[in-house]
């Protein structure tokens, strides 16, 4: 809809026409120490962490002997040759701490798996062979839908479908073969929820078939003690020792190899998590899997009453708060390295079945985002590089962009939706949402600030990220503002500039300033001219009025607010984009785009945003 330029709107697009370079705003706190104010101080980070325990649970001398034993392959029955041999049997039914969606349960007894708002039948799925979409191998070969389809309706309805389904994926995959059904952490996956979910798939009245099942259980455990060090990454080496574990609670005679799963766990969580409790990857959907497996993994504990090793809680405890960080006002996830807007009713279920109880992390350096809360508005800001290629699942080209959202209103995001291949987000454009173009950033010819490669992996690019985070004093309340400087060398090899992003927030919530700027480094930034454009994706359902002078845009919000974005350089064009929702659904969005043709010995663009009275 078109929308008029109210009398405070018009004074605002004038007043910036007059004055591009102050963008008119009402003066900010001053960092000059004669203007009776205070000098701003460097913030010190919002929470301090206990440094988490990475040793092996104490153990007695007896039980360390039967771990490295286990360790080196002697079994279950070497290790107790007196125990009576017996079938594979479960030791207890665990309480699923984590419950799925019911509607994708629904799709199941249907007929068809339900991926990121994607049908695909059930009956046209391959168990085995070629790979399929990252996210789809993890859904059939994980076995994650079986804690849909528990909550959909009662077991005795429920329990065909899972059965046949199993049977399916047995008689496809009789052998581990290497094929992505045999990936460690698709492996790890599936065993353990086989064993939370066990009632579900082990109801048959076929003896034949659960001891089937049960062997089925027992053999992959076996493989998982043998192969959980090719993990194909840091996480899905994690999942791998929480399923051991799992494994050697609910198994018979898993005493041995519970100690060997508790001592592998724990190491490998040191080789995942970062100081500030962020993992290394720094993708929130892998902080969010990280935080599930160690639930799931209580809830084992809890079945068979036993006293989980205190570093799991640790460990719980300094995940939670990073996670907490990067989310908005609505309390759902926001867009970092190719994650969708994943709801609030999912994080709190989460959150609240980790038994945490804390707050987000406000200055998390080594996780790398950086969060204000001010007032009702949201400031996130990624200010450290990209994971490193071993660490990286989904990696994207983000660093200096940001998101913003006042109130449940989501104003400035990224695309996010990298990590939903498979769904209604094909892999193409899954790979397109990775770049540096589908971040709130600066770009320089359409080059990706760090290199996007296949398979989810990042090259070279981005390696050093300097920030300053500060507070401005102001001489009444809401006039102090918060200021994040930051910059990266992510186009110094090619075109010798730094990135340097601005970013000041008034303490109200109703205004962001914003500069980018290109500095030299060295002497490859002082010839020849190249092209800028910096984008501002914005939120779903905002409406849009550009300025009569071309350098200005007005937003209309959902909850009936008006927003103003002005350029202080130059003109401001509109354009399409999209914005993964919590499903992974791509939704039909739109960006304000600044493009502009400058020299490489440098330039600076500023600009404003701020809701109009």
């Amino acid at each position: 809809m078109a929308i008029p330029l109210g009398p405070d709107t018009e004074h605002f697009a004038t007043a910036d026409t007059r004055n591009e370079a102050a963008l008119a705003l009402a003066p900010l706190p001053s960092a000059r120490p004669d203007d009776g104010m205070m000098e701003p101080g460097v913030i010190e980070p919002g929470r301090a962490l206990a440094l988490a325990d990475f040793s092996p649970p104490q153990v007695s001398a007896g039980e360390r002997l039967m771990r490295l034993a286990y360790r080196f392959g002697v079994g279950p029955r070497t290790l107790n040759p007196f125990a009576k041999r017996a079938a594979p049997r479960l030791t207890a039914t665990v309480a699923n701490p984590l419950p799925g969606d019911p509607s994708t349960g629904t799709a199941l007894r249907a007929g068809h798996f339900v991926l990121h708002g994607l049908k695909a039948p059930i009956a046209d799925i391959e168990f085995s062979g070629p790979r399929l979409a990252p996210p789809l191998e993890r859904l059939v070969h994980g076995f994650s839908w079986l804690a849909d389809l528990e909550a959909c309706a009662a077991r005795v309805q429920c329990s065909g479908v899972a059965e046949r389904i199993l049977s399916r994926w047995l008689t496809a995959n009789p052998r581990p073969d290497g094929t992505p059904a045999w990936d460690v952490g698709n492996v790890a996956h599936r065993l353990l929820g086989w064993l939370i979910h066990a009632p579900l798939v082990l109801s048959s009245q076929d003896r034949k078939f659960r001891n089937h099942a049960l062997h089925a259980f027992d053999s992959t455990a076996g493989w998982l003690d043998r192969n959980v060090g090719r993990a194909e990454d840091k996480l899905s080496e994690v999942a791998g020792w929480v399923a051991i574990t799992a494994a050697g609670l609910l198994l018979a005679n898993g005493g041995a190899r519970r100690l060997y799963g508790e001592a592998g766990l724990i190491h490998a969580l040191g080789d995942l998590v970062g100081d500030d409790g962020g993992v290394l990857s720094r993708s929130p959907v892998c902080q969010i899997e990280a935080i599930e497996l160690l639930v799931r993994l209580k809830a084992c504990y809890s079945a068979v009453r036993a006293e989980a090793p205190p570093q799991i809680d640790t460990i719980l405890s300094v995940l939670v708060p990073p996670l907490l960080a990067v989310l908005h006002g609505d309390g759902a996830l926001s867009g970092w390295q190719g994650a969708p807007a994943i709801t609030a009713a999912r994080i709190q279920a989460l959150v609240r079945a980790s038994g945490v109880r804390t707050r987000p992390l406000r200055d998390a350096r080594q996780w790398g985002y950086q969060r204000v809360a001010a007032q009702r508005s949201i400031l996130l800001f990624d200010s450290a590089p990209p994971p490193v290629s071993r660490h990286a699942r989904d990696g994207c080209a983000s660093t200096l962009a940001f998101e913003f959202s006042h109130g449940p209103e989501r104003i400035i995001v990224n695309c996010g939706g990298g990590a939903c291949a498979g769904g209604l987000i094909p892999l193409r454009l899954a790979q397109g949402l990775r770049a540096t173009a589908a971040h709130s950033t600066l770009t320089i010819d359409d080059f990706n600030s760090t290199a996007v490669l296949i398979n989810g992996k990042l090259g070279t690019g981005v390696s050093e990220v300097d920030i300053d985070r500060r507070t401005l004093a102001g001489d009444g309340p809401g006039t102090g503002a918060t200021r994040l400087e930051a910059s990266h060398n992510g186009y110094v090899a090619r075109y010798g500039l730094n990135h340097r992003r601005i970013l000041i927030l008034r303490d109200d919530g109703t205004e962001l300033r914003g500069e980018d700027s290109l500095v030299p480094s060295g002497r490859k930034g002082k010839r020849g001219t190249i092209a800028v454009v910096l984008r501002f994706h914005l939120g779903p359902h905002i409406e849009l009025a550009q300025g009569r002078d071309g350098m200005g845009v007005t937003l209309a919000l959902p909850d009936g607010s008006l927003w103003q974005f002005r350029s202080g350089r130059d003109p401001v064009t509109v354009e399409e984009s999209l914005w993964a929702d919590g499903q992974g659904r791509p939704v039909a969005t739109r960006q304000l785009v600044i493009t502009a043709k400058v020299s490489r010995s440098g330039e600076t663009f500023s600009w404003l945003l701020k809701k109009m009275r």
